[in-house]
């Protein structure tokens, strides 16, 4: 592996507030190492074609304390779950995505990445339970299905104010669910139709735990307000390459798995000044501040099994695509 040359790019007073969040990171007592792997597979390998020497990844994640047995020990139970697959080049061997990896990495990045949500078309969609289930099958749907963003209204009723039914049904087939699909009715609401007695805001306060998401969103923000401060501050305050990417994969794992308990909801249909509005855009804010001094790590220290460092595509400039260009940290 190439020699570790880019900690020494930080110049100015040392980032406090940054470098509680690493020091925070590593002195948790569990770590779970196969969630922070994706996190680093959707950000940082997906744009370099998906594909990463173990050596690099082990590397990589070192620096937060992951040792390389706890490494290689998670992205084998990746493998075992489908979102990786192993690729020898003589001794060594590549972590890769699966095809159903990618899609999955595809869907998450639409949600981390992409541009605000559209304003709400005024139709729920709705999956009824409709076929002969027993409890346990009624649970594993419903259980997919939350995390598809869909809220739960009693046992039977499963709904969403924006999702696409048609993907909806497909990604249940996905993880394994297809056999159910047949006893599901899907059905879309009207324009601006009740789909029970209440209003909307007692519908989303009984289909979704908007209380435990808020507190989520506003944990984001403390954390990471005081890092953006630093990052912007006139005093010559700067992180090193290796800081830059540490913080922004913590970044991007606390973020993504705060929109995997967030179901999306219009802004319609959100309290007033609901925070994950402002999470994302520091989140933003911050990723364009490390982008140029993250991916000048990555050049240095993602490698290929060949040893060939492979070049980031275009996707990665395409990210938040509502703000500026990107600037160095």
């Amino acid at each position: 592996m190439r020699a570790h040359s880019t900690r020494a790019a930080r110049t100015g007073p040392s980032p406090r507030a940054l470098h509680n969040r690493l020091r925070n990171f590593r002195e948790q007592r569990r770590v779970q190492a196969g969630s922070l792997i994706v996190s680093v597979f959707g950000d940082a390998v997906l744009p370099r074609g998906g594909c990463v020497w173990v050596g690099s990844l082990i590397r990589l994640l070192s620096p937060l304390g992951l040792s390389e047995r706890l490494v290689r020990t998670a992205a084998n139970r990746l493998v075992k779950e489908g979102w990786l697959r192993t690729e020898c080049q003589g001794r060594r061997s590549n972590y890769l995505l699966t095809d159903a990896g990618r899609k999955r990495f595809g869907q998450a990045a639409n949600r981390i990445y992409a541009s605000s949500m559209p304003p709400w078309d005024r139709h729920w969609r709705l999956i009824l339970l409709v076929g002969d289930l027993d409890a346990k099958e009624r649970d594993r749907i419903r259980k997919a299905l939350y995390w598809q963003g869909f809220g739960i209204l009693g046992g039977d009723c499963c709904v969403h104010p924006n999702a696409d039914l048609v993907s909806a049904l497909d990604a249940l087939a996905a993880e394994g669910l297809g056999a159910y699909v047949p006893r599901l009715m899907p059905l879309q609401s009207a324009d601006g139709v009740r789909i029970t007695s209440t209003n909307n805001a007692d519908l989303v306060r009984r289909a979704w735990n908007l209380d435990g998401l808020l507190a989520g969103y506003e944990g984001f923000l403390s954390t990471y307000r005081p890092i953006h401060g630093e990052l912007c501050n006139d005093g010559g305050i700067r992180a090193s390459d290796e800081d830059a990417f540490l913080i922004r994969i913590l970044m991007i794992h606390d973020y993504r798995r705060l929109l995997l308990r967030d179901p999306g909801l219009p802004d319609a249909l959100l309290p007033h000044d609901w925070p994950g509005h402002e999470a994302r855009r520091l989140c933003r804010n911050i990723y364009r501040r490390l982008l140029v001094p993250s991916e000048r790590y990555l050049n240095a220290h993602l490698q290929l099994a060949d040893g060939s460092v492979p070049a980031a595509d275009a996707s990665l400039a395409a990210r938040f695509p509502d703000d500026d260009p990107p600037n160095g940290a």
